[in-house]
């Protein structure tokens, strides 16, 4: 059966001629598929597995998608409801095929697996700015690699990153006391720019100061190459490098490559002389060297500028490069707008928010003392409030994987080299596992409600794997920098569901931001 374009609206190709566009097709065609052969076999194979039409040659279903974000998300949700009796439904990108995934069964197939762990093809978009790190390397190289960067999120380090944690988030508290018993603002850059401070210096051991200066050249460059990735990653007539130069769009994105890389460039030239010069005085094994006073607190670099594999053989310049390029793009976006999301549903739901201030209260009690990891232990319905946000508003909202060999997936043969699309935002909708999925009901992650439920029917750090290994790290962000801001704010929100224009890009953002008005808690316990 094939779903036609209905409700959801689509778009139409870029206005240029048609001698340009035949031309870009052309390219794309040779450039993007390898063999024909492969090809025609891909199509054969997967034509039993339901879609949606029209479906053109070479551009595939590309056309009836919009590219901006918010209209894009949308259409992807309607075909997700309308084939929500089917077990999955297939899409053609271009001459890429995708087979789209929505129900815990058959994301297990592909998370559990050990062979299935090679990106998609849309993730090569990334390598520019990221090289093959953690998030876009598959193989030995992977493998190694996440063996040797492990050891960096054990939990003594992680504790030396709460210490930063609780300096930024003094800084936003600081910006957001101007903002009590005022007119509704928009709370999603204040977070975000808090946020990428956290991961510049846990990650760079670099103060970049992005919470008083959101207009440096680091940060804007940050947020304009996210944008370009995700609209060159929906435009197959952008995909061969050779055109994607001849446009604006790629002269912008080799601008701030530049600037991105330079940056980095020359934070690791300084970590590097730093470290030389340490290995030259006498320091103990805690970090604690003559003539320095107290204990460095060390970074992310730090611990990629000594750390070995399993032959002794030490990381490249541009091994490190690409592993802290990484941590940058991964590492503050999707904490941001987690802890965003739970602020905008504590803002609708006044009687989770209650019990919120009264377990920070029972921590806590009148105290602004910084907080421990002891106190992340004590904070559980905290931590329930920050997964049913991540259930409903997952920060990934969906994740591909390409198949290294034929697959079987509820009864329907997936070839090789097909890509697979999990749509998180979906699966977590699941109303036989999740009833009334749009309601916020933290009480879902109760230990004793969590029995019994699909281990892959929730995977807002992936799963298997190839799940997130910053997971710790973001659970401990999300829960420290709250715990600052609802032990001394009242939030309500000023959004209706339909006003938020959900875009679902590489992060699941608001298009039209979070609208807050913040009050001053008085007494501690007194709502």
């Amino acid at each position: 059966m094939e779903v036609m374009q209905g409700s959801a609206g689509g778009s139409q190709l870029l206005p240029l001629g048609a001698g340009v566009i035949t031309l870009l097709l052309t390219i794309v065609a040779m450039c993007s598929v390898p063999s024909l052969k492969d090809y025609c076999r891909r199509w054969w194979v997967i034509k039993p597995i339901p879609g949606i039409s029209p479906c053109y040659p070479v551009l595939g279903n590309a056309p009836l998608f919009e590219r901006k974000g918010e209209g894009f998300f949308k259409q992807l949700q309607f075909y997700v409801e309308e084939l929500r009796n089917r077990p999955l439904f297939k899409l053609w990108i271009g001459p890429l095929p995708f087979v789209i995934l929505y129900s815990p069964e058959n994301v297990e197939v592909i998370l559990t697996s050990s062979k299935h762990i090679e990106k998609s093809y849309l993730y090569k978009f990334l390598q520019p700015w990221l090289g093959t790190g953690l998030l876009t390397s598959t193989g030995n190289k992977w493998r190694s690699r996440r063996k040797m960067i492990t050891p960096t999120f054990h939990f003594e380090i992680l504790t030396d990153f709460l210490e930063v944690m609780n300096e930024q988030g003094v800084i936003l508290l600081e910006k957001l006391e101007k903002h009590v018993d005022k007119e509704p603002f928009d709370v999603f850059l204040d977070i975000t720019l808090c946020a990428l401070d956290i991961i510049c210096e846990t990650a760079m051991g670099k103060n970049v100061s992005a919470q008083e200066n959101k207009d440096s050249e680091y940060v804007r460059a940050i947020y304009r190459m996210s944008d370009l990735i995700q609209q060159r990653q929906k435009s197959p007539w952008f995909w061969p490098d050779c055109v994607y130069k001849l446009f604006k769009e790629g002269r912008e994105h080799d601008r701030n490559l530049k600037i991105l890389h330079s940056f980095t460039d020359t934070v690791i030239a300084e970590k590097a002389a730093e470290l030389e010069r340490t290995k030259q005085m006498k320091c103990n094994t805690d970090g604690n060297c003559e003539g320095k006073g107290s204990k460095k607190r060390k970074a992310f670099l730090d611990m990629l500028l000594s750390a070995t594999d399993d032959e002794g053989n030490k990381l490249s310049y541009m091994d490190i490069r690409e592993e802290v390029d990484t941590f940058m793009f991964e590492g503050h976006d999707t904490t941001a707008a987690a802890m965003n999301w739970v602020l905008y549903l504590l803002g609708h739901n006044p009687e989770a928010q209650k019990k919120v201030h009264r377990e920070l209260d029972e921590v806590f009690g009148n105290s602004e003392r910084p907080v421990t990891m002891d106190d992340l232990k004590k904070l559980r319905y905290l931590e329930c409030v920050v997964k049913e946000a991540l259930r409903i508003y997952p920060s990934v909202p969906l994740f591909a994987r390409t198949l290294r060999e034929d697959c079987l997936i509820r009864g329907y043969r997936v070839p090789k080299g097909t890509n697979v699309l999990v749509i998180t935002y979906a699966l977590h909708r699941d109303p036989e596992i999740f009833p009334d999925p749009e309601e916020f009901r933290p009480e879902r992650f109760f230990p004793e409600n969590c029995k019994g439920r699909h281990p892959y029917a929730y995977v807002p750090f992936s799963a298997g794997p190839r799940n997130c290994i910053g997971q710790r790290f973001a659970q401990m962000e999300e829960k420290a920098l709250l715990a600052l801001i609802l032990r001394r704010f009242w939030v309500d929100s000023c959004q209706k569901p339909e006003e938020l224009g959900i875009t679902g890009e590489l992060i699941l953002r608001p298009n039209n931001g979070i609208w807050i008005k913040l009050k001053r808690r008085q007494n501690a316990g007194s709502e």
